[in-house]
This record gives structure tokens, C-alpha cells and sequence, in this order.
């Protein structure tokens, strides 16, 4: 998953480190919906950036369970996973995407 990652735009996010969200904007619950549909219950996460729009540094967050409420908002429990650099920014139905490369930590 490196092209058209879905962007979730709001918070720090870090590998290993429980991310909880509510989330209840359109463009995001269509998303989040995405996600769960298409089976990689996975998008990235950076925080705002007044020019590009979004950092050029982020995190995957991994969906582990998702609690929809009857008026759409949802609960959704996710966990940093690996960290990425963004190489083309994009747009999907309202919410960003990006074309990315993973990060590799050097081996100590």
C-alpha cells in the first residue's frame, strides 16, 4: 500500500502507539468505510500543513476495530504502524491521498 494511501489529516501518530479516533466529518467516515471494504483497514496519518496541506511525514495507522453509531459518526480503534515519507499528494471524494515510501530505521 504506497499509492493513493487514503490521508487521515489531524494528529501525531507513532509505530506501536494505540491511536483512538472519533471520527465524524463525511469525507473521513467514507474513508474509514473504504478501508474496512476494500480489506486493507489501513490509511496514513499526518498533521496539518498550511501550505501542502498535510506534512510530508506521517504514520500508517492500522484499523483493529471500528464501532459505527446509528447517526454515522464512528469510534474506531487503530495503532501506528510503520512511519512513511510522501513523494505526490492527491485527492479522493473530498479526502487527501498521497503516494508514499516507507521509512527503514538504520539497525543499531
Amino acid at each position: 500500500l504506497t499509492k493513493n494511501v487514503p490521508m487521515f489529516v489531524c494528529t501525531m501518530a507513532y509505530p506501536t502507539v494505540p491511536c483512538p479516533l472519533h471520527v465524524f466529518e463525511p469525507r473521513y467516515r467514507l474513508m474509514i468505510r473504504r478501508s474496512m471494504e476494500t480489506g486493507t483497514k489501513q490509511f496514513g496519518m499526518c498533521i496539518s500543513d498550511p501550505q501542502n496541506g498535510f506534512a510530508d511525514y506521517g504514520c500508517m495507522l492500522q484499523i483493529r476495530n471500528v464501532h459505527f453509531l446509528p447517526d454515522g459518526r464512528s469510534v474506531v480503534d487503530t495503532v501506528g504502524g510503520k512511519r512513511f515519507r510522501v513523494l505526490r499528494r492527491g485527492m479522493k471524494d473530498g479526502y487527501c491521498t498521497a503516494d508514499i515510501e516507507y521509512l527503514e530505521d538504520v539497525k543499531v
